[in-house]
């Protein structure tokens, strides 16, 4: 149409043409929602977690991908990341995040749902990851937002007793489920 408009009743010329840039079936958003309950800071887990965005956001960058970033704790959550392009400075507005408090998971699944639904109306044809960083510290059993074409649960639950709640989130949202320790080399198989 914009073409149409330049030309006019003109005959065709190369400065008529105007043309609208598209995303590639490679473009892809992925949603981080991280558990910063108190839980979570037994053992380091949450800074561990947040190496861990740091990393994968780098590897997002490389792709060209999308961001967005949802924290949960102390009974709120919070976008702290709209979807956008990766950067090379997150590390300094991730290295702030603190937690504490109780584990809405529910809410911050909410959070992200919003995301996912906003950006699935923006970009249709776009491939949204959710990625749940937690150490499944909770006895809400929320469902999965519906807008995630992908889910992966890294599990940051440790010790010699476990509640494997992880595990039985990943079977009840049909997601991908990995350790901590391998959701790096996770991410670089499947092309993330």
């Amino acid at each position: 149409m914009a073409t149409l408009r330049a030309k006019r009743s003109a005959p065709l010329d190369a400065r008529h043409l105007r043309y609208r840039r598209t995303q590639g079936e490679g473009a892809q958003l992925h949603c981080f929602v991280l558990d910063c309950s108190g839980s979570m800071l037994a053992g380091e887990r949450l800074a561990r977690a947040k190496g861990m965005l740091v990393a994968l956001f780098d590897r997002a960058y490389r792709e060209r991908a999308q961001i967005a970033l949802v924290c949960f704790g102390g009974g709120r959550a919070e976008v702290r990341r709209q979807p956008g392009a990766a950067h090379w400075f997150n590390e300094r507005w991730v290295a702030p995040i603190g937690g504490g408090g109780g584990t809405p998971l529910a809410l911050g699944l909410a959070s992200a749902a919003t995301v996912l639904e906003r950006a699935a109306r923006r970009r249709p044809s776009q491939k949204r990851w959710l990625w749940v960083l937690t150490d499944g510290r909770t006895n809400e059993r929320p469902d999965a937002p519906a807008s995630a074409d992908e889910i992966v649960v890294v599990d940051f639950e440790e010790g010699a007793i476990r509640a494997g709640r992880g595990k039985r989130f990943a079977s009840d949202w049909n997601a991908q489920y990995v350790t901590a320790d391998d959701a790096l080399s996770y991410s670089y198989q499947r092309g993330v």
